[in-house]
């Protein structure tokens, strides 16, 4: 496919306008060019509408739930409003809760901490880490990688059917890999739970901002996402779902707004009342402008309509792989096959590059900003790369020196922002770097691989 197809089909509707779509950067080989964001898995850019509903507020921000002024009085209402706006976003049902919190990896270690005695946690090794890892306490059962998402389903009615004892149990799963982009058969995995009598989070965090996501409908017991990767800024995150083992579990956080009252024994000892709503586990002075962000961001996806951003993202895709597929050198990374269903997550590797010298060539030489490292989904990479699970290697750049091998992937990212330029761009510097080479020398400095200043190649 020639690049200048990109943008042939993919009039559906235009890209959001989102901050930074006009900042420029320097490149190496001299003069600038506007930058082409494509980590939206990491942090997707935020939404001008975002930014803009945020500043109009900003002048009337003020302390929730404990002021009796006008600017907290309407700083609680709108709290309080975003929450029940999130819960339409996600289709809660009556009764749920929605908890905010700083991100995703904050959701799912306050669900951690709410788990009931004995609960023994399925989770697979596709997770990334912040699924992965909160489970500590509990007994947790790995699962291997699946290939295909009747494996996946199967896995787990095995692995649900053979626990003992049989007691609470919670299942945990991606809705799309922040690795391959793949979706997961969420809805599948999920009756897979109930049936046996176990629950199910769903961490949607590269799901929400791509597709709509529905507690009702996927009938999971809760959902985690964070805001910054849903086009909102200032660091947080939710958790919605079912209330009763919340409401069961000691505050997530002890201190104000989670306490409905405190009382001095006489013993000289203090009592303490818990809140049973979602307050229960926000203790301290809330993020409103976070919260706020994301009660924005939902609104304006919505009103976009994720049919027409589907759509279009749907062709980046096809474009972006269809030209990677041209390139013999280059691999893509993938659990299910190419005929899987996926988000804006492309993971791939180029023989005879080190990952982080091909991304540090993207970044200095074309101003394409993209991802190499593990993803912090290290088991997930390794089985992808073929690997051995003890082969060093980090969630960051990894040591090896440019043109040495290394256990990390290149990884591409977009959504409802990115321009035709940008995929374009990123579509022709990897055909150029594969057929050419870089045009300028790089060292590793820290662990990571720099342009090596003042050296052309």
């Amino acid at each position: 496919m020639s690049v200048s197809a990109v943008a042939a089909d993919s009039s559906v509707c235009a890209p959001l306008a989102v901050l930074g779509r006009d900042v420029t950067v320097p490149l190496v080989t001299g003069g600038e060019v506007t930058y082409a964001a494509l980590d939206y898995a990491a942090s997707a850019p935020a939404l001008q509408r975002v930014w803009d509903d945020v500043a109009a507020y900003a002048p009337y921000y003020g302390s929730v739930h404990r002021g009796a002024g006008y600017l907290s009085q309407l700083s609680t209402d709108l709290f309080e409003n975003s929450r029940k706006t999130v819960a339409e976003f996600l289709g809660c049902r009556e009764g749920d809760q929605v908890v905010f919190t700083r991100s995703t990896t904050d959701s799912l270690n306050l669900l951690a901490a709410a788990l009931p005695t004995d609960c023994q946690v399925f989770v697979f090794e596709t997770e990334h880490h912040a699924s992965l890892l909160p489970w500590r306490d509990a007994r947790v059962t790995y699962l291997n990688a699946p290939r295909t998402p009747d494996e996946a389903v199967q896995t787990l009615e095995r692995a649900l059917a053979d626990r003992d004892p049989y007691g609470p149990a919670l299942v945990c799963v991606t809705g799309a890999s922040n690795v391959t982009g793949e979706l997961w058969p969420v809805r599948e995995l999920a009756a897979a739970a109930h049936a046996h009598g176990a629950r199910i989070v769903l961490d949607a965090a590269q799901l929400a901002p791509h597709h709509p996501v529905s507690v009702a409908e996927l009938d999971v017991d809760w959902v985690a996402f964070s805001g910054h990767k849903l086009y909102a800024p200032f660091g947080s995150g939710v958790l919605a779902g079912r209330s009763d083992w919340l409401r069961a579990a000691e505050p997530y956080l002890a201190g104000g707004g989670a306490s409905r009252k405190v009382a001095r024994r006489a013993d000289g000892g203090v009592d303490v009342e818990w809140h049973d709503s979602a307050a229960r586990h926000e203790a301290g002075s809330p993020n409103v402008i976070g919260v706020y962000s994301i009660a924005s961001a939902c609104k304006a996806l919505t009103d976009a309509g994720f049919d027409e951003l589907v759509a279009r993202e749907q062709h980046l895709i096809r474009t972006v792989r269809e030209v990677l597929a041209e390139v013999p050198q280059v691999r893509i990374l993938s659990l299910f096959g190419d005929d899987a269903p996926r988000v804006g997550v492309i993971s791939f590797v180029v023989d005879g590059w080190n990952s982080s010298h091909f991304a540090a060539a993207l970044s200095a030489e074309y101003g394409i900003g993209v991802r190499d490292g593990l993803f912090c989904a290290h088991p997930l990479v390794r089985t992808l790369l073929g690997s051995e699970p003890d082969e060093p290697g980090e969630c960051g750049a990894p040591e090896a020196a440019p043109g040495e091998k290394s256990l990390n992937a290149i990884r591409v990212s977009f959504g409802a922002g990115t321009p035709d330029e940008h995929v374009e761009r990123f579509v022709r510097a990897v055909k150029e770097l594969v057929a050419d080479g870089a045009r300028w020398s790089y060292r590793t400095e820290d662990g990571r691989c720099v342009p090596d200043t003042g050296a052309a190649a």
